[in-house]
């Protein structure tokens, strides 16, 4: 497996340097996916030796996401790891996805074991959006919200990454599921357990983006 790290980054000049250098470590290729950041992020990014792409506006998660597997899989890499920028994800969990991806088309970097350190909001919010997704692909996941992945060129190949925003993470998982494709999960250690002080994640918005991204993705296979 030829295997890069990518992480979509907004205003994150404060944390960027410490997730490249931590994740170069792991592994040496790293994209940083500026999206439109007006902080410094990029030459944060570069300064700590990630190869980096910028969007002059904000697009959104889901379009940074797609971007940078549109550039490491043209490169010859046959899978992406995603880290966030804000330093939540632990690049040293990194082997963790690579030990769980040799019989998976997608690998999820679970955190329900840590669902005790969250908030109230927090926790609910993933308890009930898992359970949806659940629903809506037809496999039980404890924990879909979580952005520590690892994504094969194959799954993207086959399932697509359309959506811009938030939503596109939740609704590549039910994709994947009805189209065939093994979702595995393993369990990881966070920085931060919480993470709503650095989350760009807009609680009503960006919920109804999630449902209405999965409604679509739970009934692609049926147009």
């Amino acid at each position: 497996m030829h295997c890069a790290v990518a992480i979509p980054a907004y205003e994150a000049v404060h944390s960027i340097q410490a997730v490249v250098q931590r994740a170069r470590a792991v592994l040496a290729d790293v994209l940083v996916i500026d999206d439109g950041s007006h902080d410094g992020t990029a030459e944060a990014a570069r300064a700590a030796g990630a190869d980096v792409h910028v969007f002059p506006v904000n697009r959104g998660k889901g379009a940074a996401l797609g971007a940078a597997f549109e550039i490491l899989f043209s490169r010859g890499f046959t899978a992406v790891v995603t880290v966030d920028a804000d330093g939540q994800h632990l690049p040293e969990e990194i082997p963790r996805l690579l030990a769980s991806a040799s019989d998976a088309d997608l690998v999820l970097g679970t955190r329900d074991h840590l669902f005790a350190e969250m908030g109230t909001v927090r926790r609910l919010s993933n308890c009930l959006s898992s359970g949806a997704i659940s629903w809506a692909a037809g496999q039980n996941f404890s924990d879909v919200q979580t952005g520590f992945r690892l994504y094969t060129r194959r799954l993207i190949e086959q399932t697509g990454f359309p959506e811009s925003g938030f939503e596109a993470e939740s609704a590549v998982v039910v994709r994947a599921v009805r189209h065939g494709m093994r979702v595995a999960v393993t369990p990881i250690r966070l920085g931060n357990a919480d993470g709503r002080g650095t989350s760009h994640y807009r609680p009503v918005t960006d919920s109804v983006r999630i449902a209405a991204g999965v409604l679509r993705a739970r009934f692609w296979d049926a147009r």
